[in-house]
C-alpha cells in the first residue's frame, strides 16, 4: 500500500512526509520537479501538477491513500476537485483532505469558501475521507522577526482571540489519520477533525507573550486592516493580500475559537496536549539566538 502526499515540499507536507517515513510507510511525494525535490530516503518523487490531468492520472496510479493539500492559490478549487475526481476514477477510498477551521462559517473569505466547496464535494460524493480543519498556524509568526525585534507585534488579530495551532501538531494528526485509514481493512466513515491550539490569542496577548519571551517591550500594532493589506500587496499578489485581509476582518469580528471538545479529540490522537503559543514563542526566539 502507498500514500500520495500532495504539497509534499511545503511547510506541512514536508513534516507529513517525514512523519510517514518514520512510521515505515510507503510514500509517493507529488512535486513539479522531482529532480530538485529534497526528500527522505525511500520516498518516491512523482512528477505532477494538479491542473495537468494526465500527470495526475499517472501520479494516482498504484496509490491506495491520498493526502490532499492545496496551496492557497487562485485556482485552488479547480486543483482540488480535479484531483478528487481523478482519485475516485482510480478507486482510491482512503483520503485525508486539508481544509481550514471555520470553512463553513467565513463565507466571505475566498480560500475558506473554496475549501468548504471541496468539503461539500467530499460529502456529496460520499468519499471516505478525514477532513482536517486547522486554525491559523503559529509558525506564520516566524516571519515577524524584524517587526518583533523593533518592538511591534504587527498581525491585526483583534480582541476576540484566535486558537492558533503549531504545525507540528497538524502534521502529527495528519500522519495518524493517513495511517489509520491506510491500515484499515475497509474504508472508514467520513469525519471532520478541528485542529486548534489550547489558547485563544488576541493581538495584545501575542504582544505580551513576545515581550516576556524577548525580555523587551513589544506593543500590539493595532487593528488597521487597510494598512495591512497595502503592506502585504507590496510583496504578494493583490488578490492574496485582500483574501488575507478578509480573513483577519473575521478574526476581529468573530474570533477563531474551537468548538467544544476539539482539544480533547486532538489530545487523544496526539497522545499529548496541543502545543501552546507561549511554547512556540520560546522555541522560536531560542532558534533566532542560536
Amino acid at each position: 500500500m502507498s500514500i500520495l502526499v500532495t504539497g509534499s515540499t511545503g511547510a506541512i507536507g514536508t513534516q507529513v512526509v517525514n512523519g510517514l517515513v518514520a512510521q515505515s510507510a510507503t510514500v509517493h511525494a507529488l512535486t513539479r520537479n522531482p529532480d530538485k525535490a529534497s526528500l527522505p530516503k525511500g520516498v518516491r518523487a512523482v512528477a505532477g501538477e494538479m491542473t495537468d490531468v494526465e500527470s495526475m492520472r499517472a501520479a494516482l496510479k498504484d496509490v491506495d491513500t491520498l493526502f490532499l493539500l492545496n496551496a492557497v492559490v487562485a485556482d485552488e478549487v479547480t486543483q482540488a476537485l480535479i484531483t478528487l475526481n481523478l482519485a475516485r476514477e482510480a478507486g482510491i477510498q482512503r483520503i485525508v483532505y486539508f481544509s481550514v477551521q471555520n470553512s463553513d462559517a467565513f463565507t466571505d473569505v475566498p480560500h475558506f469558501t473554496g475549501k468548504y466547496t471541496v468539503e461539500r464535494a467530499i460529502e456529496q460524493l460520499n468519499l471516505p475521507a478525514t477532513v482536517l480543519r486547522p486554525s491559523y498556524f503559529m509558525q506564520n509568526d516566524v516571519m515577524l522577526k524584524g517587526a518583533l525585534e523593533n518592538g511591534v507585534y504587527p498581525m491585526p488579530l483583534g480582541e476576540l482571540g484566535v486558537s492558533m495551532i503549531d504545525t507540528r501538531d497538524i502534521a502529527e494528526i495528519a500522519v495518524a489519520s493517513l495511517l489509520r485509514r491506510e491500515q484499515a481493512a475497509t474504508p472508514l466513515p467520513r469525519e471532520v477533525i478541528e485542529l486548534v491550539g489550547p489558547d485563544a490569542i488576541t493581538g495584545n496577548d501575542a504582544a505580551a507573550i513576545w515581550s516576556e519571551t524577548l525580555c523587551k517591550p513589544v506593543a500590539y500594532g493595532g487593528n488597521d486592516l487597510v494598512g495591512f493589506e497595502k503592506n502585504m500587496a507590496s510583496r504578494a499578489p493583490s488578490w492574496s493580500a485582500y483574501d488575507i485581509r478578509l480573513m483577519l476582518a473575521r478574526f476581529q469580528s468573530d474570533g477563531m475559537l474551537p468548538k467544544p471538545g476539539a482539544i480533547d479529540v486532538m489530545t487523544g490522537i496526539l497522545g499529548h496536549a496541543p502545543r501552546s503559543y507561549r511554547e512556540f514563542a520560546k522555541e522560536t526566539a531560542a532558534s533566532w539566538t542560536a
